[in-house]
């Protein structure tokens, strides 16, 4: 099966993501769950965001993926990995590059993993 999404953080492959949840109807709510609490509103870089759009809501579920990752969050890794598989389904890399406290994120959508 392909990879359905690599995470780099500063040019390291540090995740390959296969889309293979066998419970679709449950991973399809935990989804819809994420996307009502998005509804009320994201903080992204110290600023409110109350109606955050498709890009947006991507952002914000990515800095939450890096987050799981560095604490070894499995549960959580799963659900964003899941989250941009399935919303992004056209997404194939995610390129973070972390200096200081900033973090630059370029979403890849041509490139095989």
């Amino acid at each position: 099966m392909p990879t359905a999404l690599s995470v780099y953080v500063n040019g390291n492959k540090v995740l390959d993501y296969e889309n293979n949840y066998r419970e679709p109807g449950l991973l399809r709510r935990r989804l819809d769950e994420m996307d009502i609490d998005m509804n009320e509103g994201i903080e992204i870089n110290g600023e409110m965001i109350d109606s955050p759009n498709k890009q947006q809501r991507a952002h914000y579920i990515t800095l939450s993926l890096l987050y799981s990752i560095e604490n070894a969050n499995e549960g959580m890794i799963s659900a964003t990995c899941a989250y941009l598989a399935n919303r992004l389904p056209e997404l194939k890399q995610i390129r973070a590059t972390e200096a200081d406290q900033e973090v630059t994120l370029d979403f890849i959508f041509d490139e095989v993993n």
